[in-house]
């Protein structure tokens, strides 16, 4: 997404966690140091501490913002979480959007990106420039916090559908269908979906290595179950499959891509022995 930015001719400074320079951007030592003096503070993090930290803790963007900046958080985190933060930065005379993201890595090489946004309109058009150097297409949500509210139903949509696929597709294998004739079927039918086209190469070639890692999409899922724990929704769906993710945890699968799932099924009915990719 930065070196997106740097390409568009933007001017940008960077921080990371774990330090890495980006071509064209200069480097910062603290969220503050890369937040001082700018119009527009941009944070793509993993999870709703590391937003707080970066912007609130030891050296955090707060120390180094103006007033009347802009500062747009395209981590997926909880909306209650990120409503507080939100606060926090109006305190500072800043202004504040959530803008997650979908695409995986893919999209954000290619400046494809999705966006999807909670925050006012006005707020939208002042960052517009730097949207469209990362990304292919802007929804507005809603107030603050639709946007990481959409994030997490269309993720919990992704998790429906590759739990489906993966499944569909064990019971398929163990009964003599080979995958690579049920991909053909589920392309020439009402079945087909984005998911299993993206996900149908990295299948077929046993290619778990991370798009989007598998302890990001359970983190998300938690996220989903406190989101409707705290508006008195049911989710009996979710709960189910977070018992497949929470045992590919156990075995040592966090950092492979979510769709490593799969195995587990394979394990199971005996298609695959365990820990083997073959």
């Amino acid at each position: 997404m930065a070196v997106n930015l740097v390409k568009a001719g933007h001017e940008v400074t960077v921080w990371n966690r774990t330090p890495r320079e980006v071509e064209g951007a200069t480097t910062a030592a603290t969220p503050a140091e890369a937040a001082r003096d700018k119009e527009a503070v941009w944070v793509c993090v993993s999870d709703t501490k590391a937003v707080q930290n970066v912007l609130f803790g030891p050296g955090g963007a707060i120390e180094g913002l103006s007033s009347g900046a802009i500062v747009v958080d395209s981590s997926t985190i909880s909306p209650s979480a990120s409503l507080l933060f939100m606060e926090g930065l109006q305190e500072k005379g800043c202004e504040f959007l959530d803008a997650p993201v979908t695409g995986s890595k893919i999209a954000a090489e290619s400046g494809q990106l999705i966006f999807m946004i909670g925050g006012a309109p006005h707020n939208i058009e002042r960052v517009e420039p730097l949207l469209r150097a990362m990304g292919k297409k802007v929804i507005h949500m809603g107030d603050n916090g639709k946007g990481l509210s959409a994030k997490l139903a269309q993720n919990m949509n992704i998790v429906f559908i590759y739990e489906g696929l993966c499944e569909s597709l064990t019971l398929a294998k163990k009964l003599g269908v080979p995958p690579e004739k049920m991909f053909e079927l589920i392309e020439a039918s009402m079945i087909r979906s984005g998911v299993a086209e993206y996900k149908k190469p990295f299948i077929l070639s046993q290619d778990y290595s991370p798009n989007f890692p598998l302890k990001l999409m359970h983190k998300d899922m938690h996220l989903m179950m406190d989101a409707a724990k705290e508006n008195g929704v049911e989710l009996p769906g979710l709960t189910k499959i977070d018992e497949i993710y929470e045992e590919a945890s156990k075995d040592g699968h966090d950092d492979l891509d979510y769709s490593a799932t799969i195995m587990l099924l394979e394990e199971r009915a005996g298609l695959r022995k365990k820990g083997k990719l073959s």
